[in-house]
């Protein structure tokens, strides 16, 4: 990855992760007394938007807080990594995004997701980015926004010729049509980014395992998607195009917390993606990254940098 610093436009969710640990999950009515409290900037959009800075990139993230003190946090929190936050929008009358876990003595959680901003990113905001987009080698985009949002950003990537990544994640605001089914938009991304139960939902397949992925990714690919990663977890990665399909097999590293794998995968597979162009090489290198934000506990501090990719790659040792 040497050369001009690549630049990556991330369009994702921005939250803030509220962890508190007690002796047990409280019962409707019960209340109980937190051991520990921690609260750290996450969601899709940082996190991947951390990973490819990371990994060298000139990084610019479009995404919405609140005008609360979590958004402040957010915004300071990115700066810290190099992420420009001039893109990311302020909605005043809302809060910022927030993920609040409790998770008790047994290590077992619950959890619940408070959208907030994220659901008030507008079209027209995405179109005063334009620019951005338009200067990108790549853009990122995670789907869980407001639907017309992420529709304008994949028709604003294109017309600009900038490759387009998309997690078709199930967008905030769902628009008419069977659940699971995805929006006919998101088939002109270049590259489709979906977990495996993911893909086989989206095409109507009955079971969900690696001897499925080969044919759900040429489903995809059928359906006007140029390439499909479908990330299978420990099992590794497929890379199916209209060349072929081609199975990429996980780092094997002791896990500690799986928490920001598909960030790390996202992320790292955009970075090397904007300098190489080439999908099977960048598969590889977000696959290392992935794994290797496995082996420490958190979400954007167990990200890795470029040095621990590559070294990863070399070695196959942690």
């Amino acid at each position: 990855m040497a050369g001009k610093t690549p630049r990556v436009v991330v369009i994702g969710g921005t939250y803030i992760d509220m962890a508190i640990r007690c002796s047990q999950i409280p019962q409707p009515g019960q209340s109980l007394s937190g051991s520990a409290l921690s609260y750290t900037v996450a969601g899709p959009g940082p996190s991947q938007a951390v990973e490819a800075a990371l990994c060298g990139c000139e990084v610019y993230l479009i995404s919405k807080v609140g005008g609360d003190p979590f958004g402040q946090m957010a915004r300071a929190g990115l700066a810290e990594f190099g992420v420009n936050t001039d893109l990311v929008y302020t909605a005043e009358a809302k809060n910022t995004g927030v993920i609040v876990t409790l998770v008790n003595a047994a290590g077992e959680n619950g959890s619940c997701t408070y959208t907030g901003a994220n659901s008030a990113l507008t079209p027209q905001e995405i179109e005063a980015a334009e620019q951005t987009v338009s200067q990108a080698n790549v853009c990122l985009i995670h789907g869980r926004l407001p639907h017309d949002a992420i529709v304008t950003a994949l028709r604003c990537a294109q017309l600009h010729g900038t490759k387009v990544i998309l997690n078709p994640a199930k967008p905030i605001q769902q628009p008419p049509g069977r659940p699971g089914e995805l929006p006919i938009e998101y088939f002109s991304a270049d590259i489709l980014i979906p977990n495996l139960y993911e893909a086989a939902e989206i095409t109507e397949q009955a079971t969900a395992n690696v001897h499925t992925a080969k044919l759900v990714g040429s489903d995809l690919v059928a359906r006007g998607v140029r390439c499909a990663v479908i990330t299978m977890g420990r099992r590794g990665c497929m890379v199916v195009d209209r060349t072929g399909a081609d199975h990429i097999p996980a780092f094997e590293v002791e896990m500690v917390d799986q928490t920001c794998r598909g960030d790390a995968f996202a992320g790292a597979l955009a970075a090397c993606y904007a300098v190489s162009g080439d999908i099977r090489e960048a598969a590889k290198f977000a696959s290392a990254a992935g794994a290797l934000a496995c082996t420490k506990f958190g979400s954007i501090e167990s990200l890795p940098t470029k040095a621990e990719i590559i070294q990863l790659l070399q070695t196959g040792e942690t």
